[in-house]
């Protein structure tokens, strides 16, 4: 069981919840380590005194702010968490916002909240029922780490999640980015929507064959061959394409073709009842007229002998 990175408090209105905030991710990833190529020894980094020339510990390490190239100031430990901020010791409801009106560039790293503690469980509980009912998500203030951020509370399981946001200002404005005005055709627009249904999958992300780390995987197979004195393993070279596509529409219809394929769907398109000509249409009126008078044509009355 992970530790908790922070505990405090959700305030929101007049209620409070205690709370633990738990990591909600785990980090996978192969580490590696920095070595001398000469001799396999192991780079270390070590933390040195500029004035004393020698290696210093952890307990003789302190925070200062540079005010300018010959002055520092201090900051302890202490003076950072007695800092005058409510958000300090508590993560503050500011308001609820739809979850559309959340750009997602916004959101950071995730944390699970718990309640901490019996005296915790009800008013957390019902904070989540009442985000849940009407699909809200909590935005809200808190100061972490000697910084105050801006975060997201929503709704994962029977858990609140909280994610760290960006302040607005702290968003690059993409507008320089966008390419310049392209020409494009409707039927090429209606081809890469049909793309992006024919690679929907309406289940999500979970469960799905590409969702697993390939590369951990096969980094990991590298060091274990080279741990046993074997070769690692190799990339097979690059086939080429078979079949040269040379235009955007080309492409698009190609790709269709194949993701349908990988979904063993057959190519189906629909056939439209071909409309009748005018001769046709006007042959059946006639015969059709011609019928309807046979049929009510009264009879001649026979001749008495």
């Amino acid at each position: 069981m992970p530790r908790p990175v922070w505990s405090g408090a959700i305030s929101f209105g007049l209620v409070t919840i205690p709370i633990k905030v738990m990591p909600a991710t785990e980090d996978h990833s192969v580490r590696f380590h920095q070595y001398h190529l000469e001799d396999m020894g192991r780079i270390r980094t070590r933390k040195i005194c500029e004035l004393e020339d020698r290696e210093v510990g952890q307990d003789e390490i302190g925070k200062g702010y540079e005010v300018s190239k010959d002055t520092l100031v201090a900051v302890l430990d202490e003076e950072l968490r007695e800092i005058p901020l409510p958000t300090a010791k508590a993560i503050d409801i500011v308001t609820f916002v739809p979850y559309a009106s959340i750009d997602p560039i916004r959101i950071g790293e995730g944390y699970y909240l718990q309640a901490d503690g019996a005296v915790a469980a009800k008013p957390y509980t019902l904070l989540r029922k009442a985000l849940e009912r009407n699909e809200r998500a909590a935005v809200a203030k808190f100061a972490w780490h000697g910084r105050e951020r801006l975060g997201l509370l929503r709704i994962k399981d029977d858990v609140i999640a909280l994610h760290a946001l960006r302040w607005p200002d702290e968003i690059r404005s993409p507008a320089e980015l966008a390419p310049k005005k392209v020409d494009l055709t409707e039927k090429e627009i209606k081809e890469a929507v049909l793309l992006i249904d024919s690679m929907t999958r309406e289940e999500g992300i979970e469960g799905a064959e590409w969702a697993t780390d390939r590369y951990t995987e096969v980094l990991e197979e590298v060091i274990r061959a080279k741990s046993d004195g074997k070769q690692p393993p190799r990339a097979a070279p690059e086939e080429a394409p078979a079949d040269n596509v040379v235009d955007l529409m080309a492409a698009l219809e190609q790709s269709v073709q194949r993701a349908r394929a990988s979904r063993g769907e057959a190519d189906v398109h629909e056939l439209k009842p071909k409309r009748a000509t005018k001769k046709t249409t006007t042959k059946k009126t006639a015969a059709k007229k011609t019928t309807t008078a046979k049929k009510s044509a009264p009879r001649k009355p026979r001749r008495s002998a």
